[in-house]
């Protein structure tokens, strides 16, 4: 299938690396602008040059998604810049894992402010133009973890869990303007966030609970998100889906 895209323009976040930046070239193969977003700005603008070098289009953003001023002001620099982004994808996220009775009310604030309050704040600077156009995709990428839980990241857990309340909110709101809402919930996916999983025995008892024996890889995502951002899911809103390897059947 040849997917359709239009000269649409995405946001990123956290595409300095990893899920993020196989996101981010994803969608920049199939003729979309993408603005890559990180905290840092040699990886954000190493994923935006790596796009170019490939004849893609993309720019760079460092902001810290934590930070509602900053994304406010963000978003409105883009909105000036571009009149507004088509696809939203809220990626960006961080752990910091403990059993409740450890986790300290630091660990907890810092994880959900990264990983769910960034995706209130892009969404309430970027969303009026896309109401404007009557057309916009937002995608935010959750985790098993929040669909089925995980002992030892409660934050975490439950961060990912409010992205999926999120995103079904959204598009039961936006419907009427022809904006789609979704969630990618990724199993294990080989990434630096994963590494600790990825050796000896952890491993294997991490594989055990996999179907198809084997982690995914960043690209199993990036493809589900670009066809998400197609104008061929243009029915699909709503929706939660889990590319986990059949771990959550």
């Amino acid at each position: 299938m040849n997917l359709t895209f239009n000269d649409r323009i995405a946001l990123v976040t956290g595409a300095g690396r990893g899920i993020g930046r196989s996101i981010a070239e994803s969608l920049a193969a199939e003729g979309v602008h993408v603005i890559c977003v990180s905290v840092n700005p040699s990886s954000c603008g190493s994923a935006a040059e790596a796009i170019e070098e490939k004849g893609g289009k993309a720019s760079s953003l460092a902001v810290d998604v934590s930070d509602a001023e900053a994304v406010s002001s963000a978003c409105n620099q883009l909105n000036e810049e571009y009149g507004g982004v088509d696809i939203l994808v809220n990626n960006a996220g961080i752990t910091r894992d403990n059993l409740l009775i450890r986790m300290s009310e630091d660990d907890w604030q810092t994880v959900i402010n990264t990983n769910l309050s960034s995706c209130f704040y892009w969404a309430k600077g970027l969303i009026r133009p896309m109401t404007r156009k009557r057309w916009g995709r937002i995608i935010n990428i959750s985790s098993v973890a929040g669909v089925v839980g995980n002992a030892g990241q409660l934050n975490y857990s439950s961060a990912k869990a409010g992205m999926i309340g999120f995103a079904k909110t959204m598009a039961r709101e936006l419907a009427s303007r022809s904006i789609t809402s979704n969630v990618v919930a990724p199993g294990f996916i080989a990434t630096d966030m994963t590494s600790t999983f990825q050796e000896g025995d952890v491993s294997k008892q991490v594989l055990s609970q996999i179907p198809l024996k084997r982690f995914g890889s960043p690209s199993d995502i990036a493809n589900m998100v670009t066809y998400l951002a197609s104008e061929e899911a243009n029915y699909i809103t709503g929706q939660v889906f889990t590319v986990d390897g059949g771990m959550t059947i």
